[in-house]
């Protein structure tokens, strides 16, 4: 009876313990990013390194159980908006705020950059989570003509990243959200745009006749020729105004 006595408060201490040194590790990671030490995070916490090596096995395990359910609130509202009205302005609105609230927080801009590099993979599975409904808002988008067709969803990610530190840079001055404005300008459909140089395809990836971008394979197995509707209702118009021109020339 005494030893099942002596357990109880020992794991209550291990649970304190372990949410200390979470509290401790996300204020620092916000701050510092992944370039914190441990044995900082366990003197904010208040315990020993070895009490922080008891709970996670490692930095790169602390900072992913620290950052993975902000990635995840991202995710989740990204899901949310795909049923809205408006998918072009929902997925500017999506890219801004995540910029905003990203920008002001080292490991979250961290995470989403190292994401998919290769050298540090914050949490794998809230990294493609995030994808996948980036990926949808992106679509969206472009199917209702706001998003330009030759924009990839590794584009936007590069962007952001690369608006996130930007933000960063110029948060001081007050000037936050005009990097975030020219970014959003740059991925608008509109005429006058300066042609982006044709990606390397993918072994056996099929391209669209009509922007050169990726095309999805066709629900009926047949292959598919474009990327959607609006490519192919721009390359209809281009064989019906060639035999316009074709029969004009005929009967002159």
């Amino acid at each position: 009876m005494a030893a099942s006595e002596e357990a109880v408060p020992a794991r209550a201490d291990a649970r304190r313990n372990r949410a200390l040194v979470l509290q401790a590790a996300r204020s620092a990671f916000e701050e510092q990013g992944l370039g914190v030490p441990l044995g900082e995070i366990a003197r904010r916490a208040g315990v020993g390194a070895g009490t922080v090596y008891r709970h996670f096995p490692s930095k790169d395990a602390l900072f992913r159980a620290t950052v993975a359910d902000r990635v995840q609130l991202f995710t989740d509202t990204a899901r949310d908006l795909v049923d809205v009205e408006d998918p072009v302005g929902v997925f500017f609105r999506f890219l801004a705020s995540v910029v905003r609230l990203a920008s002001s927080n080292k490991a979250l801009c961290d995470a989403l950059e190292a994401a998919g590099e290769g050298a540090y993979e914050p949490s794998p599975q809230a990294e493609r989570d995030f994808g996948e409904a980036l990926g949808v808002l992106l679509v969206r988008a472009q199917e209702a003509g706001g998003v330009r067709k030759d924009v990839g969803l590794d584009d936007v990610r590069a962007l952001l990243v690369g608006c996130l530190s930007m933000e960063r840079r110029r948060g001081a001055s007050g000037a936050q959200g005009r990097v975030t404005a020219l970014m959003c300008d740059g991925l608008r459909a509109h005429k006058g745009v300066t042609k982006l140089p044709r990606q390397a395809a993918e072994r056996n990836e099929t391209l669209c006749e009509g922007c050169g971008g990726p095309v999805s394979p066709a629900r009926t197995g047949r292959p598919a020729r474009y990327c959607g509707g609006a490519c192919r209702q721009k390359a209809h118009r281009a064989r019906a105004r060639a035999r316009t021109r074709d029969g004009s020339g005929e009967s002159g």
